[in-house]
């Protein structure tokens, strides 16, 4: 089966196709935790496919407030387009067939872009960043690594901003002309510090003059209209702490180190 085409041209802007557009579901995502559905969204002779997850499809979370974790998807979107890096795909808040959820353009993931392996040793290869010792089976250990990739490195600024609690590594997909995203943001911008990912290869290390430019406008775009739309999508409480989370970044010019106060790695990590 041909696949619809993705990205529309200009006469209809992705913004418009996913959130104007009739949505029709494809299939069930089966090993999400929370309801994911596959669809197909079309508007003015214009198709894609897409996500749709519905806020009465969330699993209830101890630490997240009920209901939310739609808006924070398109909250982390609209700071992934405030850097001006475009790491989260076009996400938008809608009324679907299963009630208001979000829906964000599909990716198709293209393979070839090695960015996670186990490998033995005590020290990565050139070319690559040690996350930490991982299980695999009798009683054996293998390092856990990352690449070293200015992609992943940005994703890392950003996940320390919008305080990802689970950047997994199948949350990492390599998209067409050297491109990459990031996806699934439900548990981000949590007033208390829940960073928890696989790239920490880079933690206490500087952060790169294009970081801190970027991050320096961020810090004003949180008093202008990015602080306007993210205020629809999170409270006033979670918009401060990540502008406090911005300035920290600035004032360290450092990547993020783990606290000890929260398990610093997901499981499982990918």
């Amino acid at each position: 089966m041909s696949a619809p085409e993705r990205i529309p041209p200009r006469s209809v802007t992705t913004a418009e196709l996913l959130a104007r557009g009739e949505l029709t579901v494809r299939g069930q995502i089966r090993d999400a935790s929370n309801a994911v559905l596959h669809c197909s969204v079309s508007y003015e002779g214009q198709e894609a496919f897409c996500v749709y997850k519905p806020v009465r499809g969330e699993r209830p979370l101890w630490d997240f407030p009920d209901g939310t974790l739609a808006q924070r998807e398109v909250a982390a979107y609209e700071v992934s387009e405030a850097t001006g890096w475009g790491l989260v795909p076009p996400t938008v808040l809608r009324d679907g067939p299963f009630g208001e959820g979000m829906c964000q353009l599909w990716i198709e993931g293209v393979e070839g872009s090695e960015l996670l392996a186990l490998v033995d040793g005590e020290e990565p290869e050139p070319g690559w960043k040690a996350i930490g010792f991982a299980e695999v089976g009798e009683g054996r250990t293998a390092l856990l690594v990352h690449a070293d990739d200015e992609r992943l490195r940005r994703l890392a600024v950003l996940d320390a901003v919008i305080n990802n609690a689970d950047r997994k590594g199948g949350h990492l997909l390599p998209g067409a002309e050297g491109r990459l995203y990031g996806i699934d943001h439900g548990v981000t911008f949590n007033t208390e510090n829940k960073l928890r990912t696989l790239l920490w290869g880079w933690a206490g290390e500087p952060l790169t003059e294009e970081a801190l430019d970027v991050l320096k406008g961020l810090r004003d775009a949180l008093s202008g209209p990015l602080a306007s739309r993210l205020a629809t999508l999170i409270t006033p409480a979670e918009l401060d702490a990540t502008r406090a989370r911005v300035d920290a970044l600035l004032d360290s010019g450092k990547h993020p180190e783990p606290s000890g106060e929260w398990p610093a790695i997901p499981w499982p990590p990918v």
